[in-house]
């Protein structure tokens, strides 16, 4: 994510591409001279909501999954860990996985299915030299900061993490320079996002958190002071930055994104120099019961249930907000050889609205993993069944009606 270090870009503006998604392109949205989106949005959070009334207002959220997260692994090129793909364009990655070129057609159709809050996963080691300084590249960056402007001026919650190249960093180098990199990296990201507006969100890293090259043999306890560790570099390096970013809202990564270790007391949230600006993130509620093929069986209700009340204990009860960043879409329901006979539940809708209503109910935030055209049709806009669009507009209102 380093752009040659801390350079302020106006690349954003510059990337005018015509875009071949089947649901017709958009303009590209003016980039300020020192790095800060311009927006028509009026700062949101200028007001100062809480920690808890922020998570509330995020709503219900999509994640742009294999999108800015695609690459094609390469682990002899240590510093991206990807392999250089055609013309070695941000579309070039944007696209490898199957993706369409995002729009801001797709993003406004986002707002409109009723999301408020978009995650943009990305592999930061994109297109980003083997020179062993870790700089982000300036087109990619610039290419995540136009569709997250495209976010903002919706006004939507835009989410940006980094995905699966902190598992390539975490698993290739050593705890002490794995640090040093977390640090560079996001000190580059935090400097170039600074000045965007308070509805931007920063994600320390995805489900890789806590994973070592394998030939570093940890305790359980070490384990734990070293993803403690990551998650206080990650802080500390976007607080240093200052400007917005020194009030922004960030969001902890559990470790693993796995609810009983994120629980666990010996996982702890850095200290931070803004009050009351953290969440935790986890992800999928019901996994374990996913994997074991009891999906819509009263034992899948009752262990998402218990799942949540860890969560609530352990964070919700003491003010800090619980974000699913990943959550299960109906389409991944709609998995046959996971639903036994007999199962309470063995509509793939009515699952999906049984675990939203659960993770609603506890006040968490809900962001849906969806890919190209698995579930929400990026191609053609819509959902792919105007059923689950109906279902996803009840949840937004639910949330809604409950802060109102």
């Amino acid at each position: 994510m380093k752009i040659s270090k801390f350079i302020a870009l106006a690349l954003a503006a510059a990337l005018s591409v015509t875009y071949a998604s089947s649901c017709a392109a958009g303009e590209n949205p003016p980039q300020s001279q020192d790095g800060a989106s311009v927006s028509a949005t009026d700062d949101a959070l200028e007001t100062r909501m809480s920690a808890m009334e922020i998570a509330q207002d995020m709503g219900i959220g999509i994640n742009l999954g294999n999108t800015f997260d695609a690459y094609y692994e390469d682990k002899q090129r240590t510093s991206s860990g990807a392999q250089i793909i055609g013309d070695n364009t941000p579309t070039n990655y944007e696209t490898c996985w199957g993706s369409v070129q995002t729009t801001k057609e797709i993003i406004d159709a986002f707002k409109d299915a009723g999301f408020n809050t978009i995650r943009i996963p990305v592999y930061w080691g994109n297109m980003m030299e083997e020179d062993g300084t870790y700089t982000i590249s300036e087109d990619y960056i610039a290419r995540v900061a136009e569709v997250a402007q495209w976010v903002l001026d919706d006004e939507m919650y835009c989410v940006i993490n980094m995905h699966h190249y902190d598992g390539h960093i975490l698993t290739v180098l050593e705890p002490d320079e794995a640090l040093e990199v977390v640090d560079t990296l996001w000190t580059q990201i935090a400097e170039y996002f600074k000045d965007y507006p308070d509805k931007l969100v920063l994600e320390g890293f995805n489900e890789s958190l806590g994973s070592t090259p394998s030939y570093i043999l940890y305790t359980e306890d070490e384990l734990f002071e070293y993803v403690n560790e990551l998650n206080s570099t990650f802080v500390n390096a976007v607080r240093s930055t200052g400007s917005e970013n020194a009030d922004r809202m960030l969001i902890i990564s559990g470790y693993n994104t796995n609810i009983d270790k994120t629980t666990d007391p010996r996982f702890t949230l850095p200290a931070d120099t803004a009050d009351d600006r953290l969440m935790v993130s986890v992800h999928y509620v019901d996994n374990a019961m996913y994997w074991s093929n009891q999906l819509g069986t009263q034992q899948w209700y009752d262990y998402s249930i218990s799942q949540c009340e860890l969560l609530k204990s352990a964070f919700s009860d003491k003010g800090i907000p619980v974000f699913i960043g990943e959550c299960t879409s109906v389409k991944s329901y709609n998995s046959p050889d996971r639903i036994p006979s007999g199962a309470v539940y063995s509509d793939p809708l009515k699952m999906f609205k049984t675990e939203m209503d659960i993770i609603t109910d506890y006040g968490f935030v809900p962001v849906v993993w969806d890919t190209a055209n698995d579930w929400f049709n990026r191609s053609e806009c819509r959902f792919n069944s105007a059923e689950d669009g109906d279902a996803v507009k009840d949840i937004a209102q639910k949330i809604s009606d409950r802060i109102a």
